[in-house]
């Protein structure tokens, strides 16, 4: 990936635990991977899941406003050291790092803790980048308002860009329990949040650092014209697509080699706990069929025109 101009995400996949134990470890690998992209030209970027250093159950709680235990007080703020501890190192090392998006019951507190840590660290560019999940009928209209506080208390924005893993998941949640399902009624309208999103943010950019996670063609191309239509330079830094590996190759590798700054998620960890991750990226996202199906024609193209067999 070096040699093609793409750069490395080093996403250690451990979530959902809830051993504080199994949090304290999570943190310290997450920290390897801050000192690993410190000064590194390959690795723009360092990631986190909340749920990786805190307990979901809690979280959950919080958000609801529960009344909690003074234990469970005292384990959220060990929580919230926990990312204050993440950030910071991030910061003093100069390396930019995500916030990643989850469950909608809980990323209310995960954006409260993100929002916090950016006014902190985000002083003089982008360092931290809260995670935007546009199939989410109600988060253009959150990222605007957190550029609007962004703003007024001065610091920056880091957006991570993303139309959302959580699909079936979130649909089956609101039925099961009768509230109000949070997802868009049609993929349309996620397409159509998600390129207002990219135009939000480029109209901003001198207050905006972004990264488009997306394995979206039509999007990754719509960026690309807007950009070039407002004058931003292909490799401008505040502008990253970031895509998994060994998916949408064809769209990570292009950008590239056309000058504009690509990463690849690189998920690891131990098996058992890194599986859960993979498997929902391939249940959740319904989009990955069709991409996979149309991948392995591109591959079996390829093949013929090199004229080394075919699948």
């Amino acid at each position: 990936m070096r040699q093609s101009g793409i750069g490395t995400i080093l996403d250690y996949s451990v979530e959902g635990e809830d051993k504080e134990a199994s949090f304290d470890a999570t943190t310290a690998e997450i920290l390897h991977t801050i000192d690993k992209a410190a000064g590194s030209d390959t690795i723009p970027f360092s990631v986190f899941k909340v749920t990786g250093v805190a307990s979901s159950d809690l979280l959950e709680r919080v958000q609801r406003k529960d009344e909690l235990s003074e234990e469970e007080s005292a384990a959220y703020e060990r929580a919230r050291e926990r990312v204050q501890r993440l950030c910071a190192h991030a910061h003093a090392k100069n390396v930019r790092i995500f916030i990643d998006a989850e469950e909608s019951w809980i990323q209310g507190v995960i954006d409260e803790l993100a929002y916090e840590m950016m006014q902190q660290f985000n002083r003089d560019h982008a360092i931290v980048y809260n995670t935007y999940q546009l199939y989410r009928h109600e988060t253009l209209e959150a990222l605007k308002t957190a550029f609007l506080n962004a703003r007024q208390k001065g610091y920056y924005l880091g957006g991570k860009l993303v139309r959302g893993a959580y699909m079936e998941k979130e649909r089956l949640r609101a039925r099961e329990q009768e509230y109000f399902n949070p997802i868009h009624t049609s993929k349309e309208a996620t397409d159509t949040d998600y390129n207002l999103a990219i135009d939000f943010c480029l109209d901003r950019i001198e207050y905006v650092s972004i990264c488009l996670g997306t394995h979206n063609e039509y999007s990754s191309q719509y960026c690309a014209t807007k950009m070039q239509k407002l004058g931003i330079g292909r490799n401008d830094a505040r502008i990253w697509f970031a895509q998994l590996l060994g998916m949408s190759d064809n769209i990570s590798y292009n950008l590239a080699k056309a000058g504009y700054n690509v990463a690849k998620y690189v998920p690891y960890g131990p098996i058992d706990a890194v599986l859960p991750y993979l498997i929902r990226r391939a249940e959740e996202n319904t989009s990955i069929a069709g991409q996979s199906s149309r991948e392995f024609l591109l591959v079996k193209s390829e093949l013929k025109r090199r004229g080394i067999g075919s699948l």
